[in-house]
């Protein structure tokens, strides 16, 4: 079975040193620092890895079945969106007056590709 690494290192270089996320603060960020970058991309990594690429070849062999009006999704789906909300993975860039995090929207853009190249099913 295929293994998935986030690419952490990548997406940190993109942030930091191509748009100088840090060193020019987006405004209303001004705490957002390198670490604080790291960290969100390392945990995001860690969900992927463990959770959503484990999922991958289930998806596409199960897929998602309508039946009698109610969608089903594959085995194991149900927990790994549960585990996204309960890490609040799913309002990153929200106002955090409703829930979310308060993150900026690239740093939502680089935890959706590491999302998304983890599981396209």
């Amino acid at each position: 079975m295929p293994t998935y690494t986030a690419p952490t290192k990548d997406l940190q270089f993109v942030l930091q040193d191509l748009l100088s996320l840090t060193a020019h603060p987006v405004p209303g960020y001004a705490d957002l620092d390198r670490d604080t970058t790291q960290a969100v991309l390392d945990e995001a990594g860690k969900l992927a890895e463990q959770v959503l690429a484990p999922l991958n070849a289930v998806g596409d062999a199960e897929g998602c079945v309508l039946e009698n009006g109610v969608v089903r999704t594959p085995t194991g789906f149900k927990d790994a969106y549960d585990q996204m909300r309960a890490g609040g993975w799913m309002g990153l860039d929200a106002d955090p007056e409703y829930g979310g995090q308060g993150m900026p929207y690239v740093i939502n853009c680089a935890v959706g590709e590491i999302f998304v190249s983890a599981n396209m099913a």
